[in-house]
């Protein structure tokens, strides 16, 4: 059967509609992410017969009953990772980040027993900052971001609203949908403007900073700063994904 997935703005779009924010229902942002990966079929009118070869996982069986979910275990978040395009994340790293790496984020659930939407995103975000960063640095970029880990109050953004941030900004820059940043093309508010990829990213990067309220110069250039490490994560995700899917191909079809 096939599996379920979701590119990281789906999951943005997910975590954003459970939380009550305006737009789609979590029911229809998962619609919609089936049906963007389904064209053929949708278009052909064989919705139900691809839908019915689909796995779906217990957890979005849940989400699709249910639009009131605001917490979720640890293998509740960890199988919704791993429906994200690209991402190697596990049960077990998750359990190391949140009683150790990461422990002053997670040291406990914040809905009952359960985790919030926010601390799931900030899992999700751990994920895409480990292609390019150690333990440490991704700590020292939540603690200028999120700055005190019990208070959500003093974040400079908020987790969720972060990874919306970045996915979106991935998805703007790969207009083509080929898993590559797109360098080259224009982007919509600033359709003369050409360069190399630090230059496209820093400016889509900038122009969400701006928007943020009470923030200083340096704060929002913090913001702008993980930015663009979040996008360029995803990148090397790809890469990652890419190398290891040759790798095992090798090794599987090698003759002994």
């Amino acid at each position: 059967m096939e599996s379920f997935t979701l590119t990281r703005k789906d999951m943005a779009c997910l975590l954003l509609s459970l939380e009550g924010r305006p737009g789609p229902k979590p029911l229809q942002v998962l619609q919609a992410a089936w049906n963007k990966s389904h064209k053929n079929d949708v278009e052909q009118g064989a919705v139900l017969p691809a839908f019915l070869s689909t796995l779906l996982p217990p957890i979005i069986e849940k989400l699709i009953k249910r639009s009131d979910l605001k917490g979720f275990s640890l293998h509740e978040i960890a199988t919704l990772g791993q429906l994200i395009e690209y991402s190697n994340l596990t049960i077990t790293s998750m359990q190391n980040w949140v009683k150790r790496d990461f422990k002053p984020y997670f040291e406990s659930p914040k809905v009952g027993k359960k985790y919030s939407l926010n601390q799931a995103a900030l899992l999700f975000i751990i994920d895409d900052l480990k292609s390019n960063l150690d333990f440490e640095s991704i700590r020292r970029l939540f603690e200028i971001v999120f700055k005190q880990p019990e208070d959500d109050t003093d974040d400079l953004v908020g987790p969720i609203e972060l990874y919306a941030a970045y996915t979106g900004m991935f998805e703007e820059l790969d207009a083509n949908n080929d898993q590559l940043l797109d360098i080259s093309g224009p982007m919509k508010e600033h359709p003369h403007q050409d360069g190399p990829t630090e230059q496209v990213i820093r400016a889509a990067a900038d122009q969400f900073a701006a928007k943020l309220p009470n923030l200083t110069l340096n704060q929002r250039e913090a913001v702008r700063n993980i930015l663009l490490v979040a996008v360029i994560s995803i990148q090397t995700s790809y890469f990652h994904s890419l190398a290891r899917r040759y790798c095992n191909a090798t090794l599987f079809l090698s003759p002994e």
